[in-house]
């Protein structure tokens, strides 16, 4: 099965609203691996790594986020699958 992996930085109101804690829920629900992080600009930055379709549900997840919070913009390149550890982590 291919894997892939996406950078992925999100904007809007993402922090304080439990941006991360349900990334992290949402990606261990369906086999992501990766990392979520604050940025001290305000956006969330994340790596997610799986198979395409698990993918797929994810970044259409980060598009909108958990209930309170408000994505203006989200933005996504490819990256290294291989630069992922198993799990996936809140830094």
């Amino acid at each position: 099965m291919h894997m892939e992996a996406w950078h992925i930085f999100v904007s809007g109101r993402v922090q304080g609203v439990g941006f991360r804690y349900h990334t992290q829920q949402q990606a261990q629900k369906i086999g992501i691996r990766g990392w979520v992080r604050n940025l001290p600009d305000g956006r969330v930055e994340a790596m997610v790594g799986g198979n395409a379709s698990a993918i797929a549900r994810m970044k259409t997840w980060l598009e909108s986020g958990p209930a309170f919070a408000h994505v203006d913009h989200m933005q996504a390149k490819p990256c290294s699958y291989e630069a992922l550890a198993e799990g996936f982590f809140i830094r």
